[in-house]
């Protein structure tokens, strides 16, 4: 996948979901700067993460972030690579150690615009991130890596008091098909 074929992924794109319908304009028009996909573009550039599930659907794979200190999803910086699919698996094995990732569809399962808090190294900026769905072996061994705290596979039903107030999580969570979640 290039930057082309990831518009038109964009530009075909359907959700339920408010939020998302709003800031998928400024996915597709940050497809025409070729620095989108690069930490340099400043103000705000490409990320991509996994929503990792098991076979079973009764969990999902969070990540307790370093420097966030809260749980999230796998997912990093695109660095170059306009293969945002590529980009999630390859986060999700290096963040992770699993091998039995395999992407349920290719297609974008969720996009998120927000805002990075500034740090010694670099200025406040915004990520794009698009997300896929993936799946893995809940049996498999984690391997944390210098990114984590920890990793945990989270029971579908707790997601919500483990994140806490984290809507895109929650939105996540929705399409995943959890009837536990409230609105």
């Amino acid at each position: 996948m290039d930057r082309i074929r990831f518009r038109a992924l964009l530009e075909s794109y359907q959700t339920t979901f408010e939020e998302e319908r709003d800031f998928l304009p400024d996915f597709i028009q940050l497809t025409q700067d070729p620095v989108s996909f690069k930490r340099e573009r400043k103000s705000g550039h490409f990320t991509a993460s996994s929503w990792i599930i098991n076979r079973e659907r009764t969990h999902t794979l969070l990540t307790l972030h370093r420097r966030l200190n809260r749980w999230l999803q796998l997912g990093g910086h695109a660095d170059g690579n306009e293969n945002l699919m590529e980009v999630a698996m390859e986060e999700a094995r290096e963040e992770s150690g699993l091998q039995s990732l395999r992407l349920l569809v290719p297609a974008i399962f969720d996009i998120d615009k927000h805002l990075i808090p500034a740090n010694a190294t670099v200025a406040q900026h915004y990520h794009y991130d698009t997300r896929f769905l993936i799946e893995a072996d809940l049996h498999e061994p984690l391997t944390i890596s210098s990114e984590s705290l920890d990793l945990a596979w989270v029971p579908l039903s707790a997601v919500a008091t483990t994140v806490g107030h984290n809507p895109s999580i929650l939105r996540m969570l929705k399409k995943t098909g959890n009837s536990t979640v409230n609105s």
